[in-house]
């Protein structure tokens, strides 16, 4: 069963909304470390189900841990990881996750709608049923790279490459989706067409963008959370609020952006948008 916390919500166009929400991801006081080596010491958050979250951090910071964690791929120390309610490693199934790169040889023949078809591998590989070839239509369409069905993965651009991915993750019709570096070595038009996607999901999956960009996010963010040092503990988050760019917004994610308003802090258990109001 999913988790919830519950909070009062506002009122929206005269309908009230529930006052609890189930939660997606939570990180209840999570430690870990390699070795000696502590890479997270108490780290705290969660998401709700349905938001579009951003976790940030500088390289270094332990982003890459809490993924793998996140992913089910490490256990914590000490403390739990939830995803849906369930420890991480059980919910796998219900996560579909984008790399920052994947390696493969550019000459192996695999057009577009093979790489998505991957996302509906569950431990064999028998055909795919009818079914599964649906998901991946539906998938392609969400990720607006239909019409690449029938081109060579290796033929494609860096940012064509990146939707494909997200076709391929959503394929698997996660109820997470978790983005690692998405905008990395992207051009200005593809990350633009990547958000669209994304924007297109809002609501219908919970998003999760990890990134090393701490300064602005996208507008589809509801949740920014910071991850670092802070009060001599490693791996801390921090929930941040964010705010409308003032002047020229930066050209980055299709000019829809938020500045990140690092010198607020939220409450650990605050639920706010980013004006500041509870939602």
């Amino acid at each position: 069963m999913a988790e919830t916390t519950a909070r009062a919500e506002p009122r929206s166009s005269g309908t009230p909304r529930p006052a609890t929400r189930p939660v997606a991801v939570r990180f209840d006081e999570v430690h870990f470390s390699y070795g000696s080596i502590g890479v997270l010491e108490g780290a705290s958050f969660h998401i709700h189900a349905g938001e579009f979250a951003a976790l940030l951090g500088p390289n270094g910071s332990g982003k890459t841990t809490m993924l793998k964690l996140l992913l089910g791929l490490l256990r914590p120390d000490a403390g739990r990881v939830l995803v849906f309610g369930e420890e991480a490693r059980a919910a796998s199934r219900q996560v579909g996750y984008v790399p920052q790169a994947v390696v493969y040889d550019p000459a192996f023949p695999i057009s577009v709608a093979e790489v998505v078809l991957m996302g509906r591998l569950r431990g064999s590989f028998g055909r795919y049923g009818r079914a599964d070839q649906e998901a991946a239509a539906r998938a392609m369409n969400e990720a607006d790279v239909a019409g690449l069905a029938s081109r060579p993965y290796a033929a494609l651009s860096g940012g064509q490459r990146r939707r494909v991915l997200v076709a391929r993750a959503l394929a698997a019709e996660p109820r997470l989706l978790v983005l690692d570096e998405p905008t990395s070595n992207m051009d200005a038009e593809s990350e633009a067409q990547l958000f669209q996607s994304l924007g297109r999901l809002k609501g219908r999956a919970t998003i999760l963008i990890v990134t090393h960009d701490t300064g602005f996010v996208s507008a589809l963010t509801d949740s920014v959370l910071c991850l670092g040092d802070r009060e001599g503990r490693r791996g801390a988050v921090v929930h941040h609020p964010a705010a409308p760019v003032e002047g020229e917004p930066p050209k980055a994610f299709g000019g829809a952006a938020l500045r990140v308003l690092h010198e607020a802090e939220l409450p650990e258990d605050g639920c706010f948008s980013c004006e500041g109001e509870e939602r």
